[in-house]
């Protein structure tokens, strides 16, 4: 079956101006164009277009969308089997924060006691389970399965006044990233306090600290693209500043 612009946005819930964008970056062509000028799809852009909605729905960028489903070893059913388990891990979450509030409810309705630990419990594992989707097999590489779970568990045992201290001090962390962006010295004084509050940022979750694992995460921060994503959505520069700061800072 054959749709037009306007058809195949009624059919997929999206606006012809989104359609024609996706035209325009070259994420999703039309089959053909009729002799009046339409845009005219087919069958495989009605599946292309499911594909993408499946990846939009998972917050991947249309930059990126563009070079999974472009590149030839792409395989749709293989890519769906992908968003299925992405989407089950999502619910999981979601069944942690709803169980939480289910908990918190009784509790507050006298039904049940509940520890400052536990009010805190479905947020630590939804954090746990974004970790572990968008960096799970390269720490596992990196430091072993044993040094992940023992550092999953300690982050899961964080109690409230610790679990606030941890937020509070990558607050902190970049806070004085900032200052030490400003003054450009990696071996300065702000830089080297943002590689100390680094440091204590690091003893919520591991096990036990070292130079030399320090410095290889730091390293991570500039080489894996996604951490340094993170740092840089902050301030730009702030994931290499952060690894040159870390590196001065176990070298000493």
């Amino acid at each position: 079956m054959e749709y037009t612009i306007q058809k195949l946005g009624r059919l997929a819930g999206v606006s012809t101006r989104t359609l024609r964008y996706y035209d325009e970056i070259g994420l999703l062509k039309p089959a053909r164009t009729n002799s009046s000028g339409y845009r005219i799809y087919g069958q495989n852009e009605v599946d292309l277009l499911q594909q993408i909605l499946f990846y939009r729905e998972l917050d991947v960028p249309l930059e990126h969308i563009r070079e999974i489903m472009h590149n030839p070893n792409f395989n749709g059913e293989n890519a769906l089997r992908e968003h299925r388990g992405k989407l089950l891990d999502r619910r999981r979450q979601l069944d942690a924060l709803i169980a939480s509030i289910d908990r918190t409810l009784d509790a507050r309705e006298g039904r049940r006691t509940m520890t400052d630990q536990d009010k805190f419990a479905g947020f630590k594992q939804k954090l746990l389970e974004e970790n572990e989707q968008k960096y799970g097999a390269e720490i596992r590489e990196k430091y072993g399965e044993e040094a992940v779970k023992q550092s999953n568990a300690k982050f899961g045992s964080l109690s409230e006044a610790q679990y606030n201290d941890m937020q509070q001090t990558e607050k902190e962390l970049f806070a004085a990233l900032k200052e030490a962006l400003a003054s450009g010295e990696p071996a300065g004084e702000a830089a080297q306090r943002a590689a100390d509050l680094h440091k204590h940022w690091l003893s919520f979750t591991w096990p036990q600290y070292s130079k030399e694992a320090h410095a290889g995460l730091a390293r991570m921060y500039v080489d894996d693209e996604r951490f340094k994503a993170y740092y840089d959505s902050h301030f730009e520069g702030a994931a290499l500043m952060l690894r040159d700061a870390i590196l001065h800072y176990t070298a000493k």
